[in-house]
């Protein structure tokens, strides 16, 4: 049975259909071909698969994003930082990384950051001189940042499948998001030794003021976010009621830049976002369920287990797969197919699945940068108006930081744990 569901759900997939239906198409094969169990029971896993509270965080955060995108809010988070460190060399490409770090605790996605900072910052540093190419690859990269630090969907997608509290990861991926974005820097400098990138002129201690005024509201958003998290004052799924609440109150009577007949299409939009991620895990419950009852998942534990029982070849295996689906597969569809088969192994080596939910889920945001179907390069490409192959080739170089910061997250284990372990254990 489960030889049948990958089959056809590989063959589906290669055919270009959605990979939800990809899903649910080849667990009924599965079921009515292979099972003695009724096609019924497909329906059943599916509506007991989204029957969670956790993820109605999930439209609260897309609809958030979507909230500060519509409202310009993502223009001041990037003016501001463009204001402190605009007067370095490739200043503005420092300032791409700082934004997405900033937007990064408020959206939880790599796509709405690509989407929603990409069309700022790449506009602002093609027409300060930068590079077109790079600029976009800079957008990028920098929006991998987006679902490792808190508030994350992919991290949320995780917890509810491997049965990890949230909090906790959210808490774990702190340290990683913020050594990504410091790799990213690095490899900048690097870069503008060949390139000599150009620079704004030094603003005004007077200036930033301003503009930290300007911006203060927005700039504010993840901290409160991240107040409350971790002080236990709003529980995950709270907390994404508490953001959307407060990017509306700011677009709409702090800034005035959003408009109540801007609303509807807003809603709109977070609603086909979040019933496509709704819908992968829905179709995917009856896969994870099959894994279950024909004890596939132990079975899988066994075969690595045969080629090495040392957590480090095996972590490096892990990497090497995830790092090879996350660059031909959304990432959302091979955390939901690959967390049931994955999760048991990294239990029986004895790593923590705190910090096996970042790893896993680091190196599918890095798929999301990575040729030929990373999603945060074709809607990059798109927002910057280069193609897809150009876009491919700019993104080359960095590549080598993200798998740096992959592979110190994954030997150093105190990089995700010490501070979750300092909060709640």
């Amino acid at each position: 049975m489960i030889a049948a569901i990958v089959v056809v759900f590989t063959v589906l997939s290669l055919l270009s259909v959605p990979l939800a239906f990809s899903i649910g198409l080849a667990g009924a094969a599965g079921i009515v071909f292979f099972s003695p169990f009724p096609l019924a029971i497909l329906i059943q896993k599916m509506v007991t698969g989204i029957d969670n509270f956790v993820l109605v965080a999930i439209p609260l955060f897309i609809l958030t994003g979507n909230l500060m995108n519509a409202g310009g809010i993502t223009d001041r988070i990037f003016g501001f930082v463009r204001r402190c460190v605009g007067h370095w060399r490739g200043g503005l490409a420092h300032a791409n990384v700082g934004a997405s770090v900033v937007f990064a605790g408020i959206s939880g996605s790599a796509v709405a950051d690509a989407a929603g900072l990409g069309a700022v910052e790449v506009k602002a540093m093609t027409d300060a001189g930068y590079p077109r190419d790079f600029s976009a690859a800079v957008s990028a990269a920098s929006s991998v940042i987006g679902p490792i630090i808190p508030p994350s969907i992919p991290l949320i997608l995780y917890a509810v499948i491997a049965e990890v509290s949230v909090g906790q990861l959210f808490a774990a991926g702190l340290v990683p998001g913020l050594i990504l974005a410091l790799s990213l820097s690095a490899i900048i400098m690097v870069m503008d030794r060949r390139m000599r990138f150009p620079r704004d002129a030094r603003s005004s201690w007077a200036e930033r003021g301003r503009t930290l005024l300007r911006s203060f509201f927005a700039l504010a958003t993840p901290f409160v976010i991240l107040f409350g998290l971790l002080g236990g004052i709003f529980t995950p799924t709270e907390a994404g009621a508490v953001a959307a609440g407060y990017a509306l109150v700011v677009s709409l009577f702090v800034y005035r830049t959003l408009r109540l007949r801007d609303l509807p299409k807003v809603m709109v939009d977070t609603m086909v976002t979040s019933a496509v991620v709704l819908f992968i895990i829905a179709a995917i419950s009856p896969f994870s369920w099959s894994l279950v009852i024909t004890r596939s998942a132990a079975g899988f534990v066994d075969a690595i287990r045969a080629i090495s029982d040392d957590p480090m070849i095996v972590l490096l295996l892990i990497n090497i797969l995830l790092l090879v689906l996350g660059a031909f597969v959304e990432a959302g569809a091979v955390l939901v197919l690959m967390t049931p088969l994955l999760v048991p192994l990294a239990s029986a080596l004895g790593v923590d699945l705190v910090h096996f939910g970042i790893i896993m889920v680091l190196n599918l945001m890095i798929g999301c940068a990575t040729p030929p179907v990373g999603m945060s390069l074709f809607v990059t490409a798109h927002v910057s108006g280069i193609s897809v192959e150009r876009m491919m080739r700019a993104i080359l170089p960095f590549l080598w930081p993200m798998l740096a910061t992959l592979v110190l997250v994954t030997y150093w284990p105190a990089l995700s744990l010490t501070i979750p372990t300092l909060l709640f254990r």
